[in-house]
């Protein structure tokens, strides 16, 4: 008893042993790297400068970068082999909308736009570029035709995001492209994030509690250049909400101690789209307004995810198919049951003549004798008989 008591304890031991390391990798899972060793002809040189505060990618903007969901950083030195050098600043954030949140904030609007990565920008010898949730700052000490192409070969290697974590905001999608001004589209997911980027209504009343995504860009009008942002609350009734909130404060006489108030930006048009509150700000006249304002609409989307089974079982080529079979297979067992029915009941009339299985060759039938009958002659006057005179 004593024998099988010690072999069922270390049976449980080692299974628990072995659910405890089959857990630690799936926990303990080591993020990869964000920059390569080597590529398009750039070589690192010695190691990268790793690490995950956000005080080493930017002294300055640190909590703005964590409240963008900054993870971790990493900066190297490369070499080509003519001689130049490549200072390479990468930052990774939870996914591709902080990343793009921070690379509008990084962006300035004298850059060129350039085909890297997600979104890309440069000026001079600086280049700015996104890739998924991984933002990039390249400086090259000499710019040669091929610097750009080396940088889209980088940004194929750098690491993605899974799932959802590589789609960006759909906000995005509602803004204008009609008299937009070039790189100055802005991303906030927080207040330093919004007074960052110089918004027309204070963070107090955006409510970022209500979990709300905000995105800004310049736009030239004929009074001037204008600021339009777009506000997506969670539903269509916050936004509503807080709607009435921007317009209590826009509307009212004087600030009052404890309640915040629009910013002095001069005319102010606002107006809501299902959950997106729009507004307008800056030298616009009314028609400016509702002209800017009347390309923001929200229509709302069904999407339709119960699960269609196009599988081999649902799918209706194969039930057309297995019909064809089926037709095929009643007909070949209609012709067999045929051929044995017909084969069956010559070999029995054949062993087994008789009134039962067989019946008489001259079998007598019922017919009917439609044919027109003869006409008949009657006995009682038999034919005429013609004479013949026999000359004399």
């Amino acid at each position: 008893m004593s024998v099988s008591r010690s072999v069922l304890v270390l049976g449980v031991v080692v299974c628990l042993v072995g659910v405890g390391f089959s857990a630690s990798p799936g926990m303990d899972s080591p993020v990869p790297p964000i920059l390569p060793k080597q590529f398009a002809g750039w070589e690192i040189q010695g190691t990268a400068q790793v690490s995950k505060d956000a005080s080493a990618a930017d002294p300055t903007n640190a909590a703005l970068l964590k409240e963008y969901g900054f993870t971790d950083f990493e900066a190297a030195t490369y070499k080509s082999d003519d001689g130049r050098t490549l200072k390479i600043r990468a930052a990774r954030f939870a996914d591709a909308s902080d990343a793009f949140g921070a690379y509008t904030f990084y962006l300035q609007p004298e850059m060129a736009r350039e085909e890297i990565g997600d979104q890309g920008a440069s000026l001079n010898q600086r280049v700015l570029f996104y890739r998924g949730h991984i933002l990039v700052e390249a400086v090259f000490s000499q710019l040669s035709a091929m610097s750009a192409a080396g940088l889209r070969e980088l940004a194929g290697v750098l690491p993605r995001p899974g799932g959802n974590a590589g789609k960006l905001p759909p906000i995005l999608a509602f803004m204008p492209h009609h008299g937009y001004e070039a790189n100055t589209e802005k991303y906030a997911e927080g207040p330093l994030a919004l007074g960052a980027i110089a918004s027309p209504i204070p963070a107090d009343l955006v409510d970022f509690s209500a979990s709300p995504e905000v995105v800004m860009g310049e736009y030239s009008t004929p009074g001037g250049e204008a600021t339009l942002m777009l506000i997506e609350y969670p539903t269509p009734a916050l936004a509503a909400e807080h709607l009435r909130r921007i317009d209590a404060a826009h509307h009212a006489a004087q600030p009052q101690a404890g309640v915040a108030a629009v910013e002095n930006v001069g005319p102010f048009f606002d107006k809501r789209t299902g959950p997106i509150v729009a507004i307008a700000a800056g030298p616009l006249s009314q028609s400016d307004a509702q002209t800017l304002l009347g390309a923001v609409n929200y229509e709302a989307s069904v999407t339709w995810n119960e699960n269609t089974y196009f599988d081999k079982k649902n799918n209706i080529a194969n039930l057309l198919v297995n019909i064809i079979l089926l037709c095929i297979l009643v007909g070949a067992i209609s012709l067999a049951a045929g051929v044995a029915f017909g084969g069956a009941r010559v070999l029995l009339r054949r062993y087994f003549p008789g009134p039962v299985f067989g019946r008489s060759d001259q079998a007598e039938f019922i017919s009917l004798d439609l044919a027109e009958p003869a006409p008949q002659r009657s006995s009682a006057h038999p034919p005429a008989r013609t004479k013949t005179s026999n000359g004399s």
